[in-house]
């Protein structure tokens, strides 16, 4: 049994070390000089002291990141990934919650480390590389680790406005990646084309299953994703036939008519998650892929990134919502609500009964880092048994069962408002637009008590027209006081829709 994810890399190395690992098209590292310079850089932090500390890395998408994360944790510690354009405030809050006293950056962005006032120290990964492989050193930090032991923090935007960091550890990584590769058919043929950021855990269910069945992985460069037709070259020329993206980099192409004038023809496979993908969009997709195997991946960053699946193997209902499936092996999926007598769990013999989805298994992590008040909100005790310590993760996520015992996604708890005396749901109204816009958001503008909704379509979908079709489907309370068309949604830096910007842009609006 692993214990250490480093042995999915040595178990690889062995059997093709000559094929490429990762790729951003102009530089690859295969497997065997993505393992040396792991060790070599290993090697030099080990002699830093680092073992069991936080490690900052400051570098772009590049096969080398990833050598310079394996590196750290070669060494024992546990990266910390920053945003090369992450604001200087943001990045001293981080520094602060994580007070890490070393960063590995590229030579080209030792200014940014500068400006950003790191007051650790900072070290190049092409020096680090540079290092001689230590095996004695190497192997006592090995000697000494175990599989709950951190390997990665991880980011996430805080409502407060403070980033929590997301403990992971290599239990909840091994557990994920095999169960993971159970659900949805990678192997060695398998090309990934990569789409998020290296500084979210989204780009584990690309690098993990490389390192595991020796596949390849191109780190699609970001300037890529604003021309659709160009991205979809690159995924040609590459011959890349698995994508894991966001939903808002999937629309983009179908919306823009990407599919029709340079169809990704290699594909095989397409997993796409972190929003509720628009059925015209998805309808794009099914059919000018009818070859392709779809699957929708849901889960948060504090369960180690995706934890339920849905294989899109049965025709939806014109107005269903696409379901989010069934947990992973090893991973439970509790579906809470209030009860007579405290929580109780919701069974799929309960369609449409919503309640918060809740998480419990290896998959949870292990709470924020260096913030143990906002951990205790969200890693509770299992309520359901108080006859020893359990912790389950509160995902902050409204779920129910559909006739079919899936589990389908209603929206956020905190996304929840209340308006009216009604309690509303923005994700029903976002729903009920989908059928005629590419995209669509709503907030709540509270200081004057209404309902905006932003949503991007085709010139012929005119605000009065989208209106009319609302009113057939929504209650007068539900009605969006305005519609904003706007040629394209903001999104935050892994794609997702800025809903915080929209927000401020809606109290701004008269």
């Amino acid at each position: 049994m692993r214990t250490n994810i480093l042995q999915y890399l040595e178990e690889t190395v062995r059997r093709c070390p000559d094929k490429a690992a990762f790729s951003d098209g102009e530089h690859t590292l295969t497997f065997l000089k993505l393992y040396d310079r792991a060790c070599r850089i290993g090697s030099a932090l080990s002699h830093k002291g680092v073992r069991g500390k936080p490690v900052m890395v400051l570098m772009d998408k590049t096969p080398e990141a990833i050598a310079a994360f394996f590196g750290i944790i070669y060494a024992g510690g546990f990266y910390v990934a920053l945003d090369v354009k992450t604001p200087a405030q943001r990045a001293r809050m981080i520094f602060d919650t994580v007070g890490a006293a070393h960063m590995v950056c590229s030579d080209n962005h030792l200014k940014t480390a500068e400006a950003l006032h790191f007051s650790g120290e900072v070290m190049t990964d092409s020096a680090l590389a540079g290092e001689p492989v230590d095996g004695q050193a190497l192997s006592e930090v090995r000697n000494g680790q175990l599989d709950i032991d951190p390997i990665y923090v991880v980011f996430t935007s805080g409502s407060t406005g403070v980033p929590k960091g997301v403990v992971a550890c290599h239990r909840s990584v091994i557990d994920y990646t095999e169960a993971l590769c159970e659900a949805v058919p990678f192997d060695a043929d398998t090309v990934f084309g990569n789409q998020t950021p290296l500084y979210f855990d989204a780009p584990l269910k690309e690098i993990m299953p490389t390192i595991k069945y020796g596949a390849t992985t191109y780190l699609i460069p970001q300037r890529n994703f604003l021309f659709p037709v160009k991205l979809c070259e690159f995924l040609n020329t590459h011959r890349i036939n698995t994508i894991c993206w966001v939903v808002s980099a999937l629309t983009m192409i179908s919306s823009l008519g990407a599919l029709d004038k340079n169809p990704p023809k290699y594909l095989r496979l397409v997993c796409f998650g972190s929003e509720v993908f628009p059925r015209p969009q998805y309808n794009l997709w099914r059919e000018a892929m009818p070859h392709v195997a779809f699957f929708n991946l849901y889960g948060p960053t504090e369960a180690t990134g995706m934890s339920c699946w849905w294989h899109a193997d049965r025709a939806l209902a014109p107005d269903e919502p696409i379901p989010v499936g069934r947990p992973f092996r090893n991973t439970d999926i509790l579906l809470l609500a209030e009860g007579t007598h405290g929580a109780r769990r919701i069974t799929p013999d309960e369609p449409d009964t919503e309640g918060e989805i809740c998480m419990r298994g290896t998959c949870v992590t292990l709470g924020y880092y260096n913030d143990p008040a906002r951990t205790a909100v969200a890693f509770v005790q299992n309520p359901l048994q108080s006859a020893y310590p359990e912790i389950i993760y509160r995902t902050g996520d409204i779920g129910r069962y559909n006739a079919h015992g899936e589990l389908v996604f209603v929206g956020r708890r905190d996304a929840q408002i209340k308006i009216l005396g009604h309690r509303v749901e923005l994700g029903e109204i976002e729903a009920a637009a989908a059928p005629a816009v590419r995209a669509a958001c709503c907030v709540y503008d509270g200081a004057r008590t209404r309902l905006v909704l932003y949503y991007t379509a085709d010139e012929s979908v005119t605000p009065d027209g989208l209106r009319a079709m609302l009113n057939q489907r929504l209650p007068r309370y539900m009605m969006p006081a305005l519609l904003i068309r706007l040629d394209a949604l903001p999104l935050t830096p892994n794609g997702k829709i800025d809903r915080r910007t929209l927000t401020e842009a809606a109290k701004a609006t008269d």
